[in-house]
């Protein structure tokens, strides 16, 4: 057990045995060394002080000198000691210490990193601890602005990504609602007619002179306005019914068991209602019977983002526009979704920068360069998947993602 010093041993040390009255070059260097040094006698006095410590913790020489480090700084004494009694005891420094407190001379709270290390005599006893420290408060500052400023721009950039999801959603429903009003404004015609039939029959009928001819009409009119109002209804009815699941989906982040090729199917039903450009061709492939147990909206979220992508970027001219969408095991764990186009393709300056945040090449036409960093933020954070791209200038674009069938159970937020 390391026992320390009397006093009258350590005020010998002090003022007799210090390295630096014996060696004048020695005192130079560390009364001109650009950071703090102080050496510490084993019971924790202060035997030599350079200008630097004074200078950056407001002390004064004359105050410290052969006086303890309790009489002096009581608030850090018992750190002080304890690190000085483990040099002396275990013979190894100790490192990169912090310390926080205020200038003798200034009401302010600074910050020093500091550094202990021990001197040893020729004969390998430790005579006293060398104390080097640094003022980090201005970095500290730094770093605490710094942080400030990036839980800012996460929250900013959160809160676009949340209004890029919503605008997504909003032109999906927009592309729904449209399309699902054809039909139901046809069958409103139809009915419309119809009925307007009907009463004709029913005056013809109520006088008692119906004619064959009339009779047959009106069985075939009827027939035919039945026909189209069943298939009309049915394609409201279902494209009202792939929105819905589109929709409950969207809405929930619950993992749950479903098939991923017609749940694509219902997306890109969802996704052509809302298509602008009548000329773009879709052709999805689905291997059948592909169960997954992962977050459907989260999948939702990303194919609707890629069709929104291709179909604002991809196509920027007349040519031929077709997208395709295959769906496939990969080994038996994992499947893989290939969503292709056949439009002007990247770059490879667009190609590195396609994932990252705000990056975008239509930026005059109000997009925000979201919607491929949403997407691989979904795939790999939380999906637990990953996401390739390949394309050039002229050849397409073809974005592949390979998922776990078993998604994460944890999901990491973006």
């Amino acid at each position: 057990m390391y026992q320390q010093p009397d006093r009258v041993t350590a005020q010998r040390w002090q003022f007799v045995d210090s390295p630096f009255a014996q060696q004048p070059a020695l005192q130079l260097i560390y009364d001109t060394a650009p950071i703090g040094l102080a050496f510490l006698s084993p019971d924790c006095r202060y035997v030599h002080i350079n200008q630097r410590l004074t200078e950056i913790c407001g002390i004064s020489v004359e105050d410290h000198i052969g006086r303890t480090v309790r009489d002096c700084v009581p608030a850090l004494a018992d750190a002080v000691e304890a690190i000085v009694a483990s040099i002396m005891t275990t013979g190894e420094p100790v490192i990169g210490i912090e310390v926080t407190g205020q200038r003798a001379d200034q009401n302010e709270e600074r910050c020093w990193i500091t550094y202990w290390h021990p001197l040893r005599a020729p004969t390998g006893e430790i005579v006293g601890v060398n104390v080097a420290a640094e003022e980090i408060t201005e970095r500290k500052r730094a770093e605490a602005e710094l942080r400030t400023t990036l839980r800012n721009l996460r929250e900013t950039q959160n809160s676009l990504i949340e209004s890029e999801k919503l605008a997504a959603l909003g032109r999906l429903v927009a592309g729904v609602a449209h399309e699902v009003n054809n039909p139901v404004g046809v069958s409103l015609t139809v009915a419309s007619a119809l009925e307007h039939k009907t009463a004709t029959f029913l005056a013809e009928s109520a006088h008692g002179d119906i004619r064959r001819s009339s009779l047959n009409d009106f069985v075939h009119a009827t027939r035919d306005a039945a026909g189209q109002l069943v298939a009309n209804l049915n394609r409201a009815a279902g494209l009202i019914q792939s929105f819905k699941q589109v929709a409950v989906d969207r809405s929930q982040s619950d993992q749950r068991t479903f098939d991923i090729g017609g749940l694509t199917e219902q997306l890109v039903t969802s996704l052509r209602a809302g298509m602008r450009r009548r000329d773009l061709k879709i052709k999805v492939d689905c291997e059948p019977d592909l169960t997954m147990s992962s977050y459907p909206g989260l999948y939702g979220q990303v194919l609707t983002n890629l069709f929104i992508n291709s179909v604002t970027h991809a196509f920027p001219d007349s040519r031929s526009r077709a997208i395709g969408i295959k769906v496939c095991a990969s080994g038996d764990h994992n499947v893989e979704v290939l969503f292709s186009d056949d439009g002007c393709g990247m770059s490879f300056n667009v190609r590195r920068q396609a994932f990252n945040p705000f990056f975008t090449t239509r930026r005059d036409q109000g997009c925000v360069g979201l919607g491929l960093h949403i997407v691989h933020n979904i795939v790999t954070q939380r999906l637990g998947g990953r996401i390739d791209v390949e394309s050039d200038p002229d050849e397409g674009t073809r974005i592949q993602l390979v998922l776990p069938r078993v998604a994460p159970a944890e999901l990491t937020v973006s």
